[in-house]
């Protein structure tokens, strides 16, 4: 995919990221009754990667036929939909680890992408941290993380390998990863549920129409078959 299909993912990404429902506190603690923090970023963790690795079998799958289907168009929204699920993993691991970035839907949206892009925890009782995230040129990093993990993704993905399981186990491998690395980093400034506000249980705003849960199937923004092709 050319750099310039990576930037309209990117813009995509970026566009769509304030409308992605995130589970708040309460409603991840009523839906997973018992369990602690660690056991929830557990179910969370495991949730995404199911997800991750869905899409990726089916891009893997594609490429293995014969005359591939609009291949860039195919890598295009695989990449975007591993972003969002990505992306909502780490919205919620902040939740459960009462690391909530304050603000609009929008707010977060920036906050958490620049996370996704760092592949890091924010802490948000640091307020020069959240600033970093919201004033560091975050639609940048995130552009760059997108050219990085398809230039490390794409030669895998051609008919001659083994198709569904290189695009699965890639992304099991990728997303595994990234929620240990922000796991390290919200474990370290975590916050137990007993001392966060009352605010920080409540239902989470989300602006305009929400889409769908974001776990398999996954009902994702269309993606141009020209994009990637220039």
């Amino acid at each position: 995919m050319a750099r310039s299909g990576v930037g309209s993912v990117a813009e995509r990404l970026v566009d769509t990221a304030p409308r992605v429902p995130v589970r708040s506190l309460a409603t991840l603690r009523r839906q997973f009754p018992g369990l602690d923090a660690e056991q929830i970023a557990d179910r969370l963790t495991a949730a995404a990667v199911r997800g991750t690795m869905t899409v990726g079998a089916g891009v893997g799958a594609a490429a293995m036929l014969p005359t591939p289907p609009a291949m860039p168009a195919e890598i295009a929204g695989e990449t975007l939909g591993v972003a969002l699920v990505e992306y909502k993993l780490i919205a919620e691991l902040h939740e459960v680890y009462g690391q909530r970035v304050q603000g609009s839907a929008r707010d977060r949206a920036t906050a958490y992408l620049w996370a996704w892009s760092e592949q890091r925890g924010i802490n948000a009782l640091r307020l020069t941290t959240v600033g970093a995230a919201v004033h560091s040129g975050m639609k940048r990093e995130v552009r760059q993380r997108l050219v990085r993990r398809t230039v490390k993704h794409t030669p895998a993905l051609t008919p001659f390998m083994i198709g569904a399981a290189v695009g699965a186990v890639l992304n099991r491998r990728d997303t595994r990863k990234l929620a240990e690395r922000v796991r390290k980093d919200l474990r370290a400034h975590q916050i137990p549920w007993s001392l966060l506000p009352a605010a920080d249980a409540e239902e989470l705003p989300v602006e305009e129409q929400p889409l769908d849960a974001l776990e398999p199937p996954l009902r994702l923004p269309p993606v141009d078959p020209e994009e990637g092709r220039h």
